[in-house]
């Protein structure tokens, strides 16, 4: 279950982007995008609570997660309902991230799960992006929309970027222990 709903959310990416450049529906855009980062805080629990939690969806769920940010974040840059700046420090830091994993995967290190200040600030940023469409868009009390996006945003990037550097001891650990298992050590 919690696979198929992972699944579900990568299959909604082009559907954000038929709302919000199709249609030009900035709020609809923000609901389902809001939508999205709660379904991946239900399908965690669901993967917790009911004992479902598996090796292929620890790697799937967080690639979802990249995925999703890379393509909201960029559409979100073009559509100019984002602070580029903003923008780039989050996209700046998930690659980062990608790009360590993916580095200490080829050099044998074991998997690192996900941190609670990682899922923290990646809660909190899946909320805050959706805040900032439905800021740009035609509606009443926009202004506060907005505020509300930084209210969140900026504490999450802050947490994001915490939780980037608490990743670097754990990387170190993981490698030895990825090595020392695979040489039977």
């Amino acid at each position: 279950m919690p696979n198929a709903i992972t699944v579900i959310r990568l299959a909604c990416i082009p559907l954000f982007l038929v709302l919000l450049f199709g249609r030009d529906d900035r709020v609809a855009a923000a609901w389902l995008l809001a939508g999205l980062g709660a379904s991946d805080w239900i399908d965690g629990y669901i993967a917790r609570r009911w004992n479902q939690e598996s090796e292929i969806g620890k790697l799937l769920d967080p690639t979802a997660d990249r995925l999703m940010f890379l393509v909201a974040i960029t559409a979100m840059i073009i559509d100019e309902s984002v602070a580029v700046w903003f923008a780039v420090a989050v996209l700046a830091r998930e690659g980062l991230v990608a790009v360590a994993a993916l580095v200490l995967g080829a050099l044998g290190a074991r998997r690192i799960d996900v941190t609670w200040w990682g899922k923290t600030a990646t809660f909190g940023l899946m909320f805050a992006f959706p805040l900032f469409l439905v800021g740009h868009a035609d509606v009443t009390g926009a202004d506060l929309w907005v505020a509300l996006g930084w209210a969140i945003g900026i504490p999450s990037l802050v947490i994001s970027y915490y939780a980037a550097a608490e990743y670097v001891p754990l990387a170190r650990t993981a490698l030895v222990e990825g090595r020392a298992a695979r040489s039977g050590v």
